[in-house]
């Protein structure tokens, strides 16, 4: 069994330091961490590469016991034919009007939801994870990218940065290393 103390680290430091484990061919792995942001990135890093994984928690620590039971995928922006992302790192579309930037952003949105060939993947970083909290005009939009399969990913530094965490609407709240995996697993990153 080997151990993982990620016990103080910040995203994304427990997830890389779990896939070296697993790239190094672990089949059974321990790993502490600190905060339930953590323990979900880890966990669906596990669980993906077919790992069954039991959470404990003691005081501040959440260990994460696992054991490869299958062979589950490596994640990849490609799957399913689709072979573009979108990485939205803004509330606007524009900077020069925010008014007009609101709109476009919803209007962008919602247009992208309706294509035929949507993205693989949609991240979203800084301001942009505004857009997933219920408040926001383009969360229906984002909704109904992710009901028809487009994974949608939101920042965990960016979201706990503007103390928004526990208000996500939509998608899952990540961090960068899921993040850049999925991005360069794209052939072509839409970039706003």
């Amino acid at each position: 069994m080997v151990t993982v103390n990620a016990m103080g680290k910040l995203c994304p430091e427990p997830v890389i330091m779990t896939k070296a484990e697993l790239d190094k061919g672990a089949t059974e792995v321990t790993v502490s961490v600190d905060n339930d942001i953590a323990v979900s990135n880890v966990t669906r890093l596990l669980e993906g590469r077919g790992f069954q994984v039991e959470l404990q928690r003691n005081g501040d620590e959440r260990k994460l016991t696992a054991k490869k039971v299958g062979d589950g995928p490596v994640p990849s922006a490609s799957q399913g034919g689709r072979l573009f992302a979108v990485l939205v790192t803004g509330k606007t579309l524009g900077r020069s009007d925010e008014e007009l930037g609101e709109v476009l952003i919803k209007a962008f949105l919602g247009t992208l939801s309706k294509l035929t060939t949507r993205p693989a993947v949609i991240a979203f970083m800084n301001e942009g994870v505004k857009l997933t909290l219920a408040e926001s005009s383009a969360c229906d939009h984002i909704k109904d990218l992710e009901k028809t399969g487009t994974k949608v990913l939101v920042c965990g530094t960016c979201t706990t940065h503007f103390g928004i965490t526990d208000k996500v609407a939509v998608g899952t709240v990540s961090n960068m290393f899921e993040i850049m995996e999925m991005l360069t697993g794209a052939d072509k990153i839409l970039s706003l």
